[in-house]
């Protein structure tokens, strides 16, 4: 790593818990010291060192037209010129509002929040007053933010109560969430027989990206659908990493899947700080000023973030971007299937559109226990590689990685290229 970034480290520590504001930038899963990043253009990336990167991290998703796009640029300059916040209603919130209802059906009704942990946090608390039930079913590896109910360790076995998985969380609070494995219909029938009286809703990623990339089993989706249906409880789709990156109306557009309430994130702010959560109108209502349910953000519906997520949607939704993303992603899983296979390293490879990652075990990965047996050794060597090569990956091996529309074929070539030359020295040095 460049002696600027290493010193940036050493001065951060000094003063930021870690040295960073979120914890897996610490590299603490793959070891050394993350590069500090100056700036971004298109696909790549620059540090302090000025040391250039194919980003595959697109800053964990949102940046799905790449860095600096000139439209979504524009419009935050045009928004900043008028005020950066009022804490007053404006326009663009309303056409930001009707722009995610117009491509998600499930969604009649919107509130924008400034994160997407604000946006599980209220969804739940909607969900439970919707129902009258206080108990909250996710799934394990599955990661809906920070919230001290979700914040759950779940056993690899069956349905899980009250293990915190964080210092500072009463045993209290996460007893009222059930954790199951992912992907396993039988599990959740079985939690749901147990305590589904109890139960307010379901929220599941419908595409897994927070134990990696893990897409749903055929039906299972549906299942959950059915499951709500026949119990009572809501259906919450934590669409935060997979609105607008999967598909245009997000993985339920996808699946064909209708959910209750919908969280958003990422995308719909263009890369700066915002979050949603919508759905029927008979369920929003219930929201103040409305409803009895409360929830407010002074920074709520920001004019800046909002105009640059009008911006990046309104280029995803008049484009072939998806059909393009979809072709360069099979390409790279293509090429470096066939890199695995020269090399002999077992590696599965999971892909939904272009969010993807790399396991470094023999698979297949359908939850989180599956995941979690890859070899973390291999991936952190990998990954130390591909950054000497220049390419970004997500420092973790449990984190899904992405490709934006500003990812060339040229790029995509560049990185199969390094890619087996990466699989060619784990193969090595693991033989040794």
């Amino acid at each position: 790593m460049g002696k600027q970034s290493e010193a940036l480290f050493q001065r951060a520590q000094e003063i930021i818990p870690g040295g960073v504001n979120s914890p897996v930038r610490a590299f603490r899963a793959v070891g050394g010291t993350p590069p500090f990043i100056e700036q971004g253009q298109g696909s790549r990336i620059f540090d302090a060192d000025n040391l250039q990167y194919i980003d595959c991290v697109s800053s964990w998703g949102p940046m799905i037209l790449g860095h600096g796009h000139r439209y979504v640029v524009e419009a935050v300059k045009r928004a900043a010129t008028r005020g950066f916040s009022f804490g007053a209603p404006t326009l663009g919130e309303v056409e930001l509002a009707e722009m995610v209802i117009a491509a998600m059906p499930s969604i009649e009704m919107l509130r924008l929040v400034n994160s997407g942990t604000e946006a599980t946090m209220s969804a739940l608390r909607l969900a439970r007053a919707a129902t009258g039930r206080k108990k909250i079913l996710k799934f394990d590896g599955g990661y809906h933010g920070h919230v001290d109910s979700l914040l759950v360790k779940a056993g690899s076995g069956g349905a899980t109560f009250g293990i915190p998985d964080s210092a500072g969380i009463p045993e209290d609070v996460t007893k009222l969430t059930i954790s199951v494995p992912y992907n396993h219909l039988d599990a959740v029938t079985h939690a749901m027989d147990e305590h589904g009286d109890d139960v307010a809703a379901i929220i599941v990623e419908p595409v897994a990206g927070n134990m990696g990339c893990v897409p749903p089993a055929e039906g299972f989706l549906q299942g959950l659908r059915q499951i709500c249906d026949e119990r009572g409880a809501l259906l919450i789709f934590d669409e935060v990493m997979t609105g607008f990156r999967v598909a245009y109306g997000g993985a339920q557009s996808l699946y064909g899947v209708k959910p209750d309430i919908t969280t958003l994130g990422k995308i719909i702010g263009g890369g700066m700080p915002i979050g949603a959560y919508g759905g029927t109108k008979k369920v929003m209502q219930l929201v103040a000023p409305l409803g009895p349910v409360y929830q407010a953000g002074t920074l709520s519906g920001n004019p800046l973030a909002v105009a640059a997520g009008k911006s990046t949607l309104g280029v995803l939704k008049n484009s072939s971007i998806y059909r393009d993303l979809e072709e360069r992603s099979a390409e790279f899983e293509h090429g470096v299937r066939r890199s695995a296979e020269k090399h002999s390293v077992p590696i599965t490879f999971n892909r939904v559109g272009s969010m993807w990652t790399i396991f470094f075990t023999e698979g297949p990965v359908t939850d989180y226990e599956s995941a979690n047996r890859s070899n973390r050794d291999k991936f952190a060597r990998f990954f130390h590689v591909m950054l000497a090569e220049g390419v970004y990956l997500p420092p973790s091996q449990m984190e899904a990685a992405f490709f934006s529309a500003a990812h060339a074929k040229k790029d995509i070539l560049q990185l199969i290229e390094r890619a087996d030359r990466g699989l060619k020295k784990v193969a090595w040095e693991f033989e040794k």
